[in-house]
This record gives structure tokens, sequence and C-alpha cells, in this order.
């Protein structure tokens, strides 16, 4: 709970074991080598060969049957086959190919030392890949954005056309559509040279060198269709995160990126890149629909919630309160929170995170009489009782079943978004958590340096 006084602490209760995983997965990244270069090679591949339109129509993923669900490629999937998938598989695969930030749930230590800030613009993520010629934007989904001449390295017939296949450069982009701008966050690998396994502070330095020399960041042309820019970043100390946070910039913004130094781009959820919002910084800090609205739901539903009671020691995953059956309502719509969490075979109910985390479990005969299948999508609002966390991990749960969810969509919610929702309608992380925890990191080390020279 926040404070009553006006002055918040910069040390907050835990609620997660965010800083334990952040620390996990440096050591983890530290220890586990990829194939960078294959990986990359196959990512740019796939992007360019996915031709047929059909592929790049919504499927309705919802609709599958659970064998067909089954059949969607795991994470340890074999990056050379990705060429070959089509439709719903090609879709997830591309999913997983993205470093998603995890939402931040507490402030890292030694943030002002370790961690870049920079205003993550408002618009479509997307990879973006220039080879043979051409360039192609993909969004998470896997759908084409765009397909373009650009300046970048073998982008367009006019430039490099000569280069040969393995001249290929892979950018993670944002498009921002007032200034049809491809803003760059990240850069994956540039005429072949693949940047996975390096740090996030040498892959900024790489784009920030890199992407002006193209000629990619110039007005838009005949043969350069968009126009790209660098976003400013910043060390996150009181003057970088400042800039970040109070700075003007040409886009829209939507919430603050953190990054720590160190990280390599790791696919998939990662604690090495947080994200955060609150209403200064983004229009959207609490979820809406695909049209901006606050969701209201007008319908009420109620859904019997097996709680996983029998595998509390064993998963550590979050539960539903004592009794084994809790019955669910909606309740005011403006207070209303959607999660949206991936029905297993089992019928648990389990988040996007690796591992995943179980809120709970539906009834067999609930999944049978609803048409539900193994990898279906299905939103659920959280109620009155909401959240309630012991021991650095959530503890209870109070859900109720909406729906399936939008068709288009790849995976569930993360665990951190989840939480970071609850947190700003209740005890939101604010900016004075920030600079509170910066301000303590320097005093500390300045009493350090001050100890090692009367020492």
């Amino acid at each position: 709970m926040a404070p009553s006084d006006h002055r918040r602490p910069y040390k907050r209760p835990a609620i997660s074991d965010q800083q334990r995983r952040r620390d996990h997965s440096l050591l983890r990244q530290a220890q586990n080598r990829l194939d960078a270069q294959q990986r990359a090679r196959c990512l740019a591949s796939s992007i360019l060969s996915l031709e047929n339109p059909e592929t790049d129509s919504v499927p309705d993923l919802d609709s599958t049957t659970g064998q067909e669900q089954s059949e969607v490629p795991p994470k340890e999937f074999d990056v050379r086959q990705a060429s070959k998938l089509r439709g719903v598989e090609a879709r997830r695969w591309f999913a997983r190919q993205l470093m998603l930030p995890e939402w931040m749930i507490d402030v890292p230590d030694r943030l002002s030392r370790d961690w870049y800030v920079f205003a993550r613009p408002a618009g479509k993520r997307c990879f973006v890949v220039s080879s043979n010629g051409a360039t192609v934007s993909r969004l998470r989904n896997g759908s084409i954005l765009h397909r373009f001449p650009s300046a970048l390295p073998s982008g367009s017939r006019s430039r490099d056309a000569s280069g040969t296949s393995q001249s290929y450069s892979i950018m993670d982009c944002i498009f921002h559509e007032p200034d049809q701008t491809y803003y760059v966050i990240d850069i994956l690998c540039w005429r072949g040279y693949s940047l996975y396994d390096c740090s996030a502070e040498f892959r900024f330095f790489w784009l920030n060198s890199k992407l002006a020399e193209s000629g990619a960041c110039g007005p838009p042309s005949q043969y350069h269709r968009y126009r790209f820019s660098l976003i400013p970043v910043y060390n996150c100390d009181h003057n970088g995160l400042s800039a970040a946070y109070m700075g003007a910039v040409p886009y829209v913004k939507d919430g603050l990126l953190f990054y720590n130094k160190e990280a390599k781009y790791q696919t998939g959820n990662t604690p090495l890149a947080l994200v955060w919002k609150d209403e200064n910084c983004s229009q959207y800090v609490i979820d809406t629909d695909n049209q901006g609205n606050i969701p209201i739901q007008q319908q009420e539903h109620k859904i019997s919630i097996d709680c996983l009671s029998k595998e509390r020691d064993k998963m550590r995953s979050i539960y539903l309160p004592n009794s084994d059956i809790l019955s669910l309502y909606i309740w005011n719509a403006n207070r209303m929170k959607w999660v949206v969490l991936e029905l297993q075979d089992d019928g648990k109910l389990n988040t996007s995170d690796d591992p995943p985390v179980a809120f709970g479990c539906l009834d067999s005969d609930f999944v049978h009489k609803s048409g539900l299948h193994s990898g279906n999508l299905l939103r659920f609002s959280i109620g009155d009782n909401g959240l309630s966390f012991m021991e650095e991990r959530l503890d209870k749960a109070d859900l109720c079943y909406i729906g399936k969810s939008n068709r288009a969509r790849a995976f569930a919610d993360s665990y951190s978004k989840i939480v970071f929702q609850h947190m700003v309608r209740h005890s939101p992380l604010k900016m004075d958590d920030f600079l509170s925890s910066i301000t303590s990191s320097d005093d500390q080390e300045n009493q350090l340096n001050d100890i090692e020279m009367t020492g």
C-alpha cells in the first residue's frame, strides 16, 4: 500500500520476484550463447519469403480445433524451418521473435548505473527487414504491414542491387501513423552481421552510427517511401530520466522503455527490458480496446473456476481463495480490468511467461459445453476482490470469464502486465519512486567513495 504522507519512499513493499528474475536472466544469457547468425538469417528469410496473400489475412485463432492448436510449433521450434510455416503457425512464430519488455512492477537495483531509458513512440510494433532490393515490415502477429523500397542496405532496387543474399538488415521498430515514420528502438542485424549476442549498450551505439550513414533517416522519395528515425536514449540518472519523461519528441509518447545495458536481444518476455506508463507520458495507462475505449461489459456472466490448491507448492502460481470453487461475477464496468489467459489441456489458465503462471482452472464440463479447446485465448475480468500478494508473489485472484479474445491476438497476457494494471488502479509506481531510488543509490555510492578515500 502507498504511504499516507506526501513523500513516497523509494523502497516499496515487494510484490514480485522481478529483481531476482533480472539477475537470473543476466546470468543465463552469459551462459547460453545462441547461433545468432543463423537466427538472424532465418528471420530475414522468413519475413521476406511468406508471399501468399492468404497467409496475411487475419485467421480466426479461436475457431481452430484442439488438434490444429497442438500443431502450433513450441518455443523451441527450429528456426531453420520457419520459412515453411503458414497461417496461424507463421503468425505465432513471428510473435515469438520480438524481445518483449516486462511491465515494471518494482524499481530495479542500480537504476542510474545499469539502465537506459527512452520515451516509447505510440504505434505498431514490427520487424523491418531489407534484403535483395526490397524492404518488408511485419507486425508482431506476423501479418505484413508494408512492402516498400527504402534507403536501408539492400532495401531497394536502386541501392546495393549487386549485394549478395547474405546482405540483409533487421530492425525492431514502431511505426508511428501520424508522421508515417518508422522509429527504430533496436537492431538485430546489419548487412548480415548479427547483433543478437551483443549488449544493448553496443547495439544502441551501432544503431546510431550506422542508420544515419545509410540515408534512411532522410525524407521520403521514390526509392525511400518511409522515413526512419532514431530515438534519443539516455542514461537513467536524474537528468536522463527527466529528459525522457518530460522532454519534447516528434512523436506521441506511449510510456517509457528501460533497457539494461548488458541485455542481449532475447526473444520473448524478458525482465531486462521494462515498460512503464503514467498519465503524463501515455494516453492509455489503463488497458483499452482497439478503439481506445476503456472496456465496458454490460452482460453479466457467472462461472465456477477450480482452485489449484493441490499444486500450490509445486507450481508457485497464482491461486484463488481458500474454497475449491469460487463463483465470480462482473462488477461495475468503470472498474473492470480485462486479462487474457491461455487454456491448457488440463483446463489450467496460463500467462504467456516462460515458465507460465497459472491463474486458475476451468471446469471440464464448462470447457466442453462452451466448445473451447486447448490453446484458446480467453478473456477474464478481475473482480472486486482483485489480486492479493504474499511473500513476493500473487496469492489470490478474483476472476470472471467473459469470452474468447480477439481472433488476431497471438498470445496471452504476461504476469507483469496483469500486475502492473492492478497497481495502476490501486498503488501505482510513480516517477517519484524512480527519482528517490536514484538519489538513494547515488548517496550510498558517495558514502562508499568517502570511506575509501578516508581509509
